[in-house]
């Protein structure tokens, strides 16, 4: 019997063995799949899908300045040369009794004015920011030399890019050498399962980790634990109960109900949603944060606690690195566009979960505090750049330092008003604002409002946003009129946001000697950053707070802009870290501020393009305008000089000429011929004098000039002082 059976099983074996691949075969088969992953991270990083819009504006910034300085440097060396051929016409001409080289001296005078105008121009005008054809030209440029890398090891072009896997695949990794790592682990880099959008790797690689993966071995063979597969949650159910009942939030027989078991998402946080047991809420178990945080072994900044609905409903993740390491751009650079400040909100910052945390400019005042360098100011420039967006906003701002801090803002004439430390002009201002905070609420009253609606901001004269920088220059005990200004604070915080005026204050002095109670207590909006102690936290963030965990004089490590955020509108208090916006080393500010500056004036809310009652008062109170930031709009108050009339802006050129003529001249008097002849354009003496006498420099004296004697002309000091008076100096 068996010598006939076993033929039949001989034979079922033979074929069984037939049908199943071999073990070269599947090899081959996930190595086809391998060369089609490298394929598409190939082209999408050909494509340049590495590099995001933010990368590329700051390459376009950089390509802009480089160009910039290039220029720079050619009109440096124009006007030295003109300089060194000026003197040698001047000496000649000065020897010359037939006057022969006068003509080539005047033209050689305007031509140096020209190129001395040129150079202070380029040297003075703020770069505008990239168009996004610039933009579109940096990644094409970024693309062609990519293709030409990969032309340079082989790739006729970015269409061979097939053949190059192909070639890849035959032992001979073009692509590799292309994207600039070896083989083996360099492989396993860039065929490993594609997901678009995904980085190219690294072009450097140790060595001893650049062994190739063997698709034959027993555990990449079907059935096995994928190289690639997710790493597990950060906690498993039975870890999560466990972390709850060292905390006393699960007792005795207690269990969670899961309605979202953990799994790791995309970005690396294990998400799960559950509800808690009867008797304990989500709201006691943020208070908890931290002893949770230490049970599943993260940093309470690792950590996201929200409420999901109802009151045990609980919304968790747990991150495996601390979100708010790395600083992160403001979305506006990437999308600088308008914005509703006051429906949607000014984006500041963002969360625990990578969110972006958007303040309202509406029903309520806001409050930033924090020690030097704890990141304050830059909280309140994302704030006030962002208010700059929504053409509505009426930017104020008291500067409580005499630095350059908040200048772009009156440059760009973004700022409605902005003075510099001046307790005076404070009060002045305050009581301008309850003023039109009784106007304000006459036209809710007569439109028939109990309070500002969107529907009525433009009515009423749009939204006051008065940002108060370093409130202890004013607040502090013993400062000028410090009672005073607390009075207007306290008024203005307590009734005027209903009628659109919103206060914002910022202080590293954050003591109820500074930021006295009934002060705080209207202040909803508050974000403290790094302290010195509880008490300082409990100043801006309110009694008791240090108690519940929320003390932000332990921030351990301290990070510029991280802070406890009390936002109501989302009806949280939680961390929050503001966007990195920058000024002095990348020019942020001001390019953004250019952007919001033609959606302004296109809507006819620059500084000057509308008729503004608290400058009005102002101006009437003191006789000085600090719209856009006075005159030089630096924040020097001075006469009101926003709208020149055609008629002083030609006096003031007049001025500046005859003030260049005297430089080239090399004295401090001159007559009205030689300056005529030096500024030139047409400029005649009769119209010289016409425009000297009415910008305010007088008729011509009798001065003194070597080898004339006395004749009649004009004296520098003379001159400066009619320009300084039309400049509203």
């Amino acid at each position: 019997m068996a010598t006939e059976v076993q033929p039949e099983y001989t034979e079922q074996a033979h074929e069984q063995q037939a049908t199943e691949p071999t073990r070269t075969e599947r090899a081959k088969a996930a190595f086809a799949v391998q060369r089609g992953h490298a394929a598409a991270r190939g082209k999408e990083w050909l494509a340049t899908g590495d590099i995001d819009d933010f990368e590329v504006m700051q390459l376009a910034i950089q390509k802009k300045q480089d160009k910039r300085n290039q220029e720079i440097a050619v009109q440096q060396r124009l006007v030295a040369q003109l300089h060194a051929r000026f003197s040698m016409a001047k000496a000649q001409a000065e020897q010359d009794e037939t006057r022969k080289y006068s003509g080539s001296l005047s033209a050689l005078a305007g031509q140096l004015a020209a190129a001395e105008s040129k150079l202070e121009a380029l040297q003075s005008t703020p770069l505008l920011p990239p168009t996004d054809r610039e933009a579109n030209s940096v990644r094409h440029g970024r693309r062609a030399s990519r293709a030409a890398v990969v032309a340079g090891v082989g790739i006729g072009s970015v269409p061979a890019l097939g053949a190059a896997i192909e070639q890849a695949a035959t032992g001979q990794p073009v692509l590799l050498a292309a994207l600039g790592v070896a083989a083996g682990y360099g492989w396993y880099l860039v065929s490993r399962p594609f997901v678009d959008g995904q980085p190219a790797p690294a072009p450097s690689i140790p060595e001893q980790l650049a062994t190739p993966v063997d698709m034959t071995k027993p555990s990449m063979q079907t059935g096995a634990r994928e190289f690639n597969a997710p790493p597990p949650p950060a906690c498993t159910v039975p870890q999560l109960e466990e972390a709850l009942r060292k905390i006393g939030m699960l007792k005795g027989d207690d269990q969670l109900a899961i309605l979202a078991v953990p799994q790791r998402e995309k970005g690396g946080n294990t998400t799960c949603v559950f509800d808690l047991p009867a008797g304990q809420t989500v709201a006691k178990l943020q208070d908890k944060i931290e002893e949770f945080a230490g049970a599943v072994g993260r940093d309470s900044t690792m950590v996201d606690i929200e409420k999901a609905g109802s009151a045990v409903r609980t919304s968790l993740v747990i991150a495996d690195s601390d979100p708010f390491e790395d600083p992160r751009p403001s979305p506006l650079l990437k999308r600088p566009a308008q914005i509703d400040a006051f429906n949607d909100g000014v984006p500041v910052g963002w969360g625990k979960r990578g969110n972006t945390i958007l303040l309202p400019i509406r029903n309520s005042n806001i409050a930033m505090g924090g020690g030097t360098r704890s990141g304050k100011g830059v909280g309140g420039a994302n704030l006030a750049v962002g208010a700059t967006f929504d053409p509505r906003i009426n930017l104020r701002i008291i500067a409580g330092k005499q630095n350059a801090e908040w200048n772009p803002y009156a440059k760009a004439g973004v700022a409605a008003t902005y003075f510099k430390p001046d307790p005076a002009r404070l009060l002045a201002f305050l009581d301008a604002e309850i003023a039109d905070k009784d106007r304000r609420e006459g036209e809710l009253n007569r439109l028939g409002k109990s309070k500002l609606v969107a529907p009525v901001i433009d009515q009423i004269g749009g939204l006051e946003l008065i940002i108060i920088d370093e409130l202890a220059t004013f607040t502090r005990p013993g400062k000028p009129l410090q009672e005073e200004i607390l009075e207007r604070l306290v008024l203005l915080a307590s009734v005027a946001a209903g009628a659109g005026i919103f206060l914002v204050i910022l202080t590293q002095y954050p003591g109820v000697d500074v930021f006295p109670t009934e002060l705080a207590i209207n202040f909803m909006t508050k974000w403290a950053m790094r302290v010195d102690t509880a008490q300082q936290s409990n100043a801006i963030l309110g009694a008791g707070s240090s108690g519940m965990g929320r003390d932000a004089s332990k921030f351990n490590p301290p990070r510029p802009g991280l802070g406890w955020l009390v936002n109501p509108f989302a009806g949280v208090t939680d961390l929050a870290r503001s966007f990195d916006i920058d000024e002095d080393e990348r020019g942020e500010i001001t390019m953004l501020l250019e952007k919001a500056a033609k959606i302004r004036e296109k809507a006819g809310r620059l500084a000057g393009q509308w008729e503004d009652p608290i400058e009005r008062h102002l101006l009437n109170a003191t006789g000085l305008s600090s719209a856009a930031g006075g005159p030089r709009r630096d924040g020097a108050p001075g006469r009101n000089v926003l709208n020149h009339t055609p008629e002083q802006r030609m006096q003031m050129d007049a001025c500046r000429g005859a003030l260049i003529a005297m430089d080239h001249l090399r004295r401090e008097v001159a007559q009205l011929e030689e300056m005529a002849e030096l500024i030139g354009g047409g400029m005649t003496k009769e119209r010289l004098s016409e425009l000297l006498r009415a910008a305010g420099a007088g008729g011509v004296t009798k001065v003194v000039i070597e080898g004339r004697g006395r004749v009649n002309g004009y004296q520098r000091e003379d001159i400066v002082d009619a320009l300084k008076l039309l400049e509203g100096n």
